[in-house]
């Protein structure tokens, strides 16, 4: 009879301590893009890859398996990247992401004007990301906004 007294504080203490080891990730931090590049030009659509630089503000290291994402420049639509990755992401340290965007040509002009003469321009990205650790994913919404600057000059 003793012997389970002293096994509930133990089950207690242990359950207390994973419970409180699994943490909901931080977000990532947006630092940088790097890399552009146009993959192939099209007349409905056009293909361009660029590396995203991300900080890590995690204690643990995850890793990002998915990406479905809508890209905006000042309110209009520019394209689409939707990619299947296995990307793993260091603690505590920045990172890149390989994007590929499915650029609508429609939009092309409209967006580009203000961006080949350095004006800063409103970039919104909406979509999820499927992120995780050790083989267990969660789809995270992303909704991001903020003023960039891109330079053709």
């Amino acid at each position: 009879m003793k012997n389970r007294s002293i096994l509930y504080p133990i089950y207690f203490l242990t359950t207390i301590f994973f419970a409180s080891s699994c943490q909901y990730p931080k977000d990532l931090l947006y630092r940088d893009f790097k890399n552009l590049q146009i993959e192939k030009i099209g007349f409905a659509s056009t293909a361009i890859k660029l590396d995203l630089t991300y900080y890590n503000p995690n204690n643990f290291g995850l890793q990002l398996k998915y990406t479905d994402l809508d890209i905006f420049l000042d309110n209009r639509y520019l394209g689409h990247s939707s990619q299947n990755y296995q990307i793993s992401i260091p603690r505590l340290a920045e990172f890149s992401i390989p994007l590929k965007i499915e650029v609508d040509m429609k939009n092309l002009l409209t967006n580009a004007l203000p961006t080949l003469f350095g004006k800063e321009v409103m970039v919104k990205v909406t979509g999820n990301i499927k992120i995780g650790k050790a083989n267990i994913y969660r789809s995270i919404p992303v909704k991001y906004e903020g003023m960039q600057r891109f330079s053709a000059f």
